[in-house]
């Protein structure tokens, strides 16, 4: 916690990384953001809408800022949550989206429609996005409970974003979530999550389905039913921000190179 206190984005003009979640329904994307906001309040909190609907309860752009503590000052990052990735076109998070989003374009709250992409206005296209609107690392959150039932065309959509994130230069990295319902070892204790081999080949498949190194794909439980924060799940969900920091960090890097 403290590291994130005291982290500072590596260019001056940057005061707060963004972090763009995105994933299938149900995965766990504003789940991630009420379970680091929970850690930072000192209990267990519900912010952002979540929940295990069929189709995706965030029909919104939000920009979630976290707060160290109730009254505290914003930490120097901010997840961005979207519309959960469906597998037949014209529903869920469009892919034009994906792109207005990573290039700083889209507004806090916007309205998403999966018949009409999103339309810059006329000032926003002629007038290119500053480095603090644009998207500094982008996140993948998996249900590691069912990887396997992952469809090909969900795989397909998938694929066709993260060569349109590479193409930016964009760093990437997976989010494993629900490893207590993949891994029933795990379920039991947290604590041995890097001990379960049912873990290990959950990562490695997550890993080449979605063409990410195994490096950058991390297990981690979110806060769902508890109504107590638990060490054990704070340190993996702090674990996983600290990547998405440092990963955000060699893309400022990068870009401050030019």
């Amino acid at each position: 916690m403290q590291m994130m206190r005291d982290y500072k984005p590596l260019v001056t003009s940057v005061s707060r990384v963004r972090i763009l979640m995105i994933g299938p329904v149900g995965a766990g994307k504003s789940s991630f953001f009420n379970s680091i906001n929970s850690i930072f309040t000192g209990h267990v909190t519900n912010k952002a809408v979540s929940g295990s609907a069929g189709t995706s309860l965030t029909t919104q752009f939000r920009t979630y800022p976290v707060k160290d503590g109730r009254e505290g000052k914003p930490l120097p990052f901010v997840l961005c949550d979207t519309m959960g990735l469906e597998e037949q076109t014209g529903a869920g998070l469009d892919i034009e989206d994906i792109r207005s989003i990573l290039q700083g374009h889209v507004p806090d709250r916007y309205k998403f429609n999966p018949m009409v992409p999103f339309q810059p206005d006329e000032q926003r296209v002629y007038r290119p996005a500053s480095l603090k609107e644009k998207i500094h690392c982008v996140v993948y959150v998996i249900d590691g409970s069912k990887i396997s039932l992952m469809s090909d065309k969900l795989e397909e959509k998938l694929a066709v974003i993260h060569r349109e994130i590479s193409s930016l230069d964009i760093p990437q990295m997976v989010l494993m979530t629900k490893v207590d319902e993949a891994c029933p070892y795990v379920e039991k204790d947290l604590y041995k999550i890097y001990l379960s081999s049912y873990i290990k080949s959950k990562v490695q498949e997550v890993s080449s389905r979605l063409g990410v190194p195994v490096s950058c794909v991390l297990p981690v439980k979110n806060y769902s039913q508890e109504l107590e924060l638990e060490l054990n799940c704070d340190i993996l969900l702090l674990a996983a921000l600290q990547q998405m920091l440092r990963l955000a960090d060699d893309y400022l890097d990068d870009v401050d190179d030019f």
